[in-house]
């Protein structure tokens, strides 16, 4: 039986943000996200997530250049007129901000900052919206009583979990979630997100969710997107891209992260030389070259578009699709100085420059070794 795909209800389309200062942060980006879906974006600080997220409600500096297409159920944010964007606001879609702390007002009770968009986005009296707030409160696993609080008198948990009632708020079919988790700890982390995962699957909202940790992201989401430079350099389901990521990028980050008993990512932990390239002064061809230990020659002069990867993935990537991308089978001759920049961020990879953006591909057999370490240290 065939089945219908979801209708896309937001389309981003060849999206480009520069700030004032010249800095292109976000270059050229393509996404879609489904009704009812979930979108990881993944990525270094200063890859132009957060400049993303701000973007889809233009909810950047005035100074800000927009250009491309944003589409929330087919309508243009960029060419929306003040009024209907106040609309779309809080109603349409709405933003989980990093850092609850700094985002909810310090003199105001979280009950009566909940309550104020349901007064001025759906007309409800203040009696009706201070109910609306409690029974957000409760519904995000916090007592009806705790909105007589202040910001400062809640935990980090707590205040995150406000947050997440306040997208709620007006019923949005879009939410945003910048970081969800910056500062929390690994337990709270994991009650965030279950709650962020069972809000989204009863209520049937769509998910946009922002981080630099791919296990959150490949746990949580359906599909993932991973940003370097201003462009996303690979797409395609959450699972498949952290497990065999098809870009360079891609497996570099999906590496940092140690994977439960296997012994050698304990051990030999990997990490990309270098720091992500200044907006302002991006290099020349792939932007990743610089740092990417399987460059070829070429990579510095042709900047790749996204191509095909296999079944509903993308990557911009010149080895995708050829001799040595993953899956093939056969490694591609990095380069002559792609030795270089893999010892400086594996030592072991120096014999073996493939190794530092493919832990198995110097010794399969050790990527394999799934044996438990019991080394008490």
């Amino acid at each position: 039986m065939t089945t219908t795909p979801s209708p896309a209800l937001l389309e981003i389309k060849d999206l480009h943000v520069t700030y004032a200062s010249g800095a292109a942060a976000v270059r050229g980006v393509d996404l879609t996200v489904a009704a009812g879906t979930k979108l990881g974006i993944a990525g270094e600080s200063g890859c132009g997530k957060s400049t993303l997220a701000l973007a889809l409600l233009r909810l950047l500096p005035a100074s800000a250049k927009l250009t491309g297409e944003i589409l929330l159920d087919g309508e243009d944010v960029l060419t929306m007129k003040w009024g209907r964007l106040r609309a779309v606001r809080w109603a349409g879609a709405s933003i989980v901000f990093q850092g609850a702390m700094h985002s909810l007002n310090a003199v105001h009770r979280i009950g009566d900052q909940i309550a104020e968009p349901v007064v001025l986005h759906q007309h409800a009296t203040p009696a009706a919206a201070r109910r609306r707030a409690a029974d957000l409160l409760e519904q995000v696993g916090l007592p009806a009583a705790r909105a007589s609080a202040y910001p400062h008198e809640l935990s980090g948990g707590q205040r995150q979990r406000v947050m997440i009632a306040m997208a709620l708020a007006c019923d949005p079919r879009l939410i945003v979630a910048d970081e969800p988790t910056t500062a929390l700890d690994v337990m709270i982390q994991a009650q965030i997100l279950r709650l962020i995962e069972r809000l989204v699957a009863d209520q049937g909202i769509s998910l946009m969710m922002i981080s630099h940790d791919l296990t959150v992201l490949a746990d949580t989401c359906d599909r993932l997107a991973v940003m370097y430079a201003g462009r996303v350099v690979e797409e395609g389901p959450a699972r498949a891209v952290y497990d065999t990521a098809a870009h360079p990028y891609g497996r570099a980050l999906s590496a940092a992260f140690p994977r439960i008993g296997d012994p050698a990512s304990r051990r030999a932990p990997r990490g990309l030389p270098g720091d992500p390239p200044d907006p302002s002064a991006l290099p020349g061809g792939c932007t990743f070259h610089p740092r990417c230990p399987v460059a070829l020659d070429s990579c510095a002069e042709d900047d790749p578009a996204l191509r095909e990867a296999g079944a509903g993935r993308r990557a911009a990537c010149v080895l995708v699709g050829s001799v040595g991308a993953p899956g093939s089978g056969t490694a591609a001759d990095p380069g002559p100085a792609a030795a270089a920049r893999a010892a400086s961020a594996d030592p072991a990879a120096a014999a073996d420059p493939r190794a530092a953006a493919d832990p198995g591909a110097a010794d399969p057999s050790a990527a394999a070794d799934s044996t438990p370490d019991l080394d008490p240290a």
